[in-house]
């Protein structure tokens, strides 16, 4: 895949990401707010059924950024590599295990302290990646105005 290829790749994953993590978020906020349990139930069972989308999109953001900058990353590149690292972070340690738990939970009726304190983390976590693929987006969007030499 030439390089323009993968740029297109990069940013199309990139805002499908984004675009996720924001969606994931708002439902979940609109739902425990003015939601029903059913209606929470329902957010929580679709995020899960979606949140292999969102692992790849953010894989395909990962590798086509090395496959762009292959060379080990300074500056602007390395504080977006790292941005990407806590993203993954979050994703596995706190992300994807509260998508399950919460799913489940709120299937079985559970909308115990329990559920909502994961959920209080599970935002906390989705807002923090949320601003982390913002900020590199950003950056990016910089990156590809500078004038080449």
């Amino acid at each position: 895949m030439n390089r323009a290829a993968v740029k297109i790749v990069h940013r199309l994953a990139g805002i499908i990401a984004l675009l996720m993590i924001t969606t994931f978020f708002t439902s979940s906020v609109v739902a425990d707010l003015f939601g029903s349990y059913e209606t929470i139930t329902l957010v929580k069972q679709t995020i899960l059924q979606w949140v292999a989308v969102l692992v790849l999109s953010m894989m395909v953001v990962g590798i086509s950024g090395k496959k762009l900058y292959p060379a080990e990353p300074k500056g602007v590149l390395a504080v977006k590599a790292m941005r990407l690292k806590i993203a993954a972070f979050n994703g596995v340690v706190i992300l994807i295990p509260a998508a399950y738990f919460l799913a489940a939970w709120s299937a079985e009726g559970l909308f115990d302290t329990r559920y909502w304190l994961l959920q209080v983390i599970e935002l906390l976590a989705g807002a923090t990646n949320a601003t982390m693929i913002s900020l590199n987006i950003r950056d990016g969007v910089r990156l590809g105005k500078k004038p080449r030499k």
